[in-house]
């Protein structure tokens, strides 16, 4: 490995580990927007009630993390993991979920409303009284996502991806 790629990969460490050691002490309620947070492995933590509006969440990992009532509109989460997350009542409108992987997310009551969610993963994720109006659902996979009369879907979803979901 040549010198400047070792420094490359040092400087990335040191960023990473600049970042974790920013968030000790508990992220519950805390106010994280705007932050660069992407790549960060959150995997099973407690954000619920924390503002993350336009936090950068790039590919960060969020795989059963509490996110009850959470502030995350605007932020960036391009291919972020949001498996079987718990996002009950979270405000994610504007926010771009390009590609985000929501498999199972528990999203009841969850306000997404003009959020890019082309190509995301949303198979069994629970979206009852979503509101999901104006939302790009471009490629984006809905089967077995469980719906019921509260959830406002948007006006142009394609009429193939409402088939395969599951009004309860």
């Amino acid at each position: 490995m040549t010198l400047p790629n070792r420094l490359r990969e040092l400087m990335v460490r040191v960023t990473h580990l600049e970042k974790r050691a920013s968030l000790v002490g508990g992220l519950e309620g805390r106010d994280l927007s705007g932050r660069d947070l992407s790549e960060m492995d959150f995997s099973n933590a407690n954000l619920k009630r924390t503002n993350l509006r336009g936090a950068d969440l790039k590919t960060a990992n969020l795989s059963k993390a509490d996110l009850r009532g959470a502030i995350i509109t605007g932020a960036h989460l391009w291919d972020a993991n949001l498996l079987e997350a718990d996002l009950r009542g979270a405000d994610l409108e504007g926010a771009d979920l390009t590609g985000a992987d929501l498999t199972y997310a528990d999203l009841e009551g969850a306000n997404l409303s003009g959020a890019d969610l082309a190509y995301a993963n949303l198979m069994g994720a629970d979206l009852k009284g979503a509101n999901l109006r104006g939302a790009n659902l471009f490629e984006a996979d809905l089967g077995g996502a469980t719906y019921n009369d509260s959830t406002t879907l948007p006006a142009n979803i394609d009429p193939h991806q409402l088939a395969t979901m599951i009004k309860v």
